[in-house]
């Protein structure tokens, strides 16, 4: 599998949101810190959309660093508008010369995309703002899946939450709860038909009230992906873990008949665990345990 050695170059882009010099100077400075150099997106700091630099121009960075012999990783923060590029990305060049693609929230359209394109294994769960100042359990998170790669057990940094007990093997794919539900109906989407998926689903509360996140859940729900997932592990919502939620999720995990579990390791909280997306694996919401494959 590809992973990143010291001196490699990252490439930072902007597909959701307009940057910010300060503060991705410090991002840069951030990735320096830990050995690597970075590239930045000649269109990031652009408004040409007024919320986003252009759509052609947002495409112009990602397929540039694609292109980039030099660049061996992608990175990039969340915001809105990340699924203007999935149609126009060069998908056949990404599988030509596979790179790694890190990001968080709705970089979750285009990291699902990729993966469902191209079979290569993307990431979920970091972005650029944390390497400004990086907690030690984010570092670790950043180095062994990016950096010595073979994961195999998963590190929890909270008190998991059993919602439904039980077992269950399939290839991860998920991320933040809009942006996947949405992705279920996109044609750069589609899923395998001969395969199981286990989700890892987050939201927040300040962005979604509970009566949303249901109604999005049952989206999924009555996805035809739906009959192929096993189980679920839903990440943080919110400061205090919150009873009328895990309701909902009793309900979904009884009514598909699946495993479900909560925890506070990865999504807009203070922990930010790393998730392979389209990697192998087996989730045990009884003894609250995952295991990559």
């Amino acid at each position: 599998m590809n992973t990143l050695k010291q001196g490699d170059t990252i490439g930072i882009i902007c597909p959701s949101c307009v940057a910010d010099k300060n503060d991705y100077e410090k991002y840069k400075r951030g990735i320096e810190k830990l050995g690597f150099k970075a590239k930045l997106g000649k269109n990031i700091y652009k408004d040409t959309d007024r919320y986003t630099a252009s759509v052609e121009e947002r495409v112009n960075d990602l397929n540039e660093m694609v292109y980039d012999e030099a660049v061996k990783m992608i990175f990039f923060d969340g915001g809105c508008g990340s699924v203007d590029l999935i149609p126009y990305i060069d998908y056949k060049q990404i599988k030509k010369t596979p790179k790694l693609f890190l990001s968080f929230s709705d970089g979750t359209s285009i990291l699902n995309a990729v993966y469902a394109q191209t079979g290569i294994t993307t990431y979920y769960g970091q972005t650029p703002i944390l390497l400004g100042h990086i907690s030690e359990y984010d570092r670790k998170q950043f180095v062994s899946h990016l950096v010595e790669g073979n994961v195999t057990d998963y590190i929890s940094n909270s008190d998991w939450h059993t919602i439904t007990e039980g077992c269950c093997r399939g290839s991860l794919v998920g991320g933040y709860l809009l942006n996947f539900a949405l992705a279920l109906g996109n044609r750069f989407f589609p899923y395998q038909t001969d395969k199981k998926y286990i989700l890892f689903i987050e939201e927040l509360a300040q962005f979604r009230d509970i009566e949303h996140v249901s109604m999005l859940l049952t989206c999924i729900g009555q996805s035809r992906l739906m009959e192929r997932v096993t189980g679920l592990l839903f990440g943080h919502y919110s400061k205090e873990p919150s009873p009328l939620l895990f309701e909902v999720l009793e309900r979904f995990g009884k009514k598909y008949n699946i495993p479900v579990a909560y925890c506070d390791d990865f999504g807009h909280g203070l922990n930010h665990a790393i998730f392979p997306i389209g990697k192998e694996a087996f989730l045990d919401t009884k003894n609250k345990t995952l295991l990559f494959q």
